[in-house]
Protein backbone atom coordinates (compact mmCIF):
# COMPACT_ATOMS: atom_id res chain seq x y z
CA UNK A 1 0.00 0.00 0.00
CA UNK A 2 1.26 3.53 -0.83
CA UNK A 3 0.75 6.59 1.47
CA UNK A 4 0.94 9.77 1.13
CA UNK A 5 0.77 12.90 4.37
CA UNK A 6 -0.11 16.11 2.99
CA UNK A 7 -1.11 19.45 5.04
CA UNK A 8 -4.28 21.83 3.85
CA UNK A 9 -5.10 24.59 5.66
CA UNK A 10 -2.78 23.67 8.36
CA UNK A 11 -5.05 20.16 8.72
CA UNK A 12 -3.35 16.94 8.23
CA UNK A 13 -3.90 14.52 5.95
CA UNK A 14 -2.92 10.94 5.00
CA UNK A 15 -4.14 9.50 1.66
CA UNK A 16 -3.89 5.63 0.87
CA UNK A 17 -3.61 4.10 -2.23
CA UNK A 18 -5.88 0.68 -1.24
CA UNK A 19 -6.27 0.18 -5.20
CA UNK A 20 -9.48 -1.28 -6.58
CA UNK A 21 -10.52 -2.57 -2.77
CA UNK A 22 -12.06 1.05 -2.01
CA UNK A 23 -13.88 2.87 -3.86
CA UNK A 24 -14.90 6.81 -3.31
CA UNK A 25 -18.37 7.70 -2.58
CA UNK A 26 -20.49 10.39 -1.16
CA UNK A 27 -19.52 9.15 2.17
CA UNK A 28 -17.24 11.62 1.99
CA UNK A 29 -16.50 15.08 -0.37
CA UNK A 30 -14.43 17.94 -0.05
CA UNK A 31 -16.09 21.55 -0.20
CA UNK A 32 -14.80 24.31 -2.18
CA UNK A 33 -16.71 28.25 -0.93
CA UNK A 34 -16.23 30.76 -3.79
CA UNK A 35 -16.64 33.80 -3.35
CA UNK A 36 -19.10 34.67 -6.18
CA UNK A 37 -20.13 33.09 -9.31
CA UNK A 38 -17.31 33.18 -11.53
CA UNK A 39 -15.19 30.98 -8.97
CA UNK A 40 -17.75 28.81 -8.64
CA UNK A 41 -18.22 28.61 -13.11
CA UNK A 42 -14.62 28.36 -12.97
CA UNK A 43 -14.13 24.85 -10.35
CA UNK A 44 -17.71 23.52 -11.72
CA UNK A 45 -16.14 23.73 -15.31
CA UNK A 46 -12.70 22.23 -14.30
CA UNK A 47 -14.19 19.22 -12.03
CA UNK A 48 -16.58 18.46 -14.50
CA UNK A 49 -14.55 18.24 -17.79
CA UNK A 50 -12.51 15.17 -18.80
CA UNK A 51 -15.34 12.60 -17.45
CA UNK A 52 -16.44 14.37 -14.53
CA UNK A 53 -20.27 14.24 -13.66
CA UNK A 54 -22.66 17.03 -12.79
CA UNK A 55 -25.29 15.70 -9.80
CA UNK A 56 -27.15 18.25 -7.72
CA UNK A 57 -27.24 21.38 -5.30
CA UNK A 58 -23.67 21.93 -6.13
CA UNK A 59 -22.30 18.62 -6.11
CA UNK A 60 -20.69 16.74 -8.43
CA UNK A 61 -18.01 13.68 -9.23
CA UNK A 62 -14.19 14.73 -10.47
CA UNK A 63 -13.52 12.45 -13.13
CA UNK A 64 -11.52 10.04 -10.46
CA UNK A 65 -15.32 9.75 -8.69
CA UNK A 66 -14.73 11.95 -5.69
CA UNK A 67 -17.12 14.34 -4.69
CA UNK A 68 -17.29 17.71 -4.11
CA UNK A 69 -19.38 20.57 -3.61
CA UNK A 70 -18.97 23.57 -4.98
CA UNK A 71 -21.13 26.12 -3.29
CA UNK A 72 -21.38 30.24 -2.33
CA UNK A 73 -19.34 31.01 0.53
CA UNK A 74 -22.15 33.33 1.57
CA UNK A 75 -24.69 29.69 1.21
CA UNK A 76 -26.40 30.37 5.03
CA UNK A 77 -27.05 33.77 4.19
CA UNK A 78 -28.62 31.91 0.19
CA UNK A 79 -30.77 29.61 2.07
CA UNK A 80 -32.26 31.55 4.12
CA UNK A 81 -34.38 33.30 1.46
CA UNK A 82 -37.67 32.27 0.26
CA UNK A 83 -37.64 29.58 -1.59
CA UNK A 84 -33.97 28.67 -1.63
CA UNK A 85 -34.47 25.16 -0.87
CA UNK A 86 -36.43 24.67 -3.63
CA UNK A 87 -34.52 26.65 -6.12
CA UNK A 88 -31.48 24.91 -4.84
CA UNK A 89 -33.03 21.17 -5.69
CA UNK A 90 -33.67 22.50 -8.91
CA UNK A 91 -30.04 23.15 -9.72
CA UNK A 92 -27.21 21.66 -10.85
CA UNK A 93 -24.10 24.38 -11.11
CA UNK A 94 -25.41 26.72 -7.93
CA UNK A 95 -26.53 29.77 -10.09
CA UNK A 96 -26.03 32.44 -7.29
CA UNK A 97 -28.51 34.99 -8.95
CA UNK A 98 -31.14 32.80 -8.86
CA UNK A 99 -31.80 32.73 -5.10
Amino acid sequence: MLTVEFEILGMRLIGINAGPIFKFNEAISLMIPCKDQTEIDYYWEALTSDGGQESVCGWLKDKYGLSWQVCPENWAELNKRPGAFKKMMGMKKIIIADF
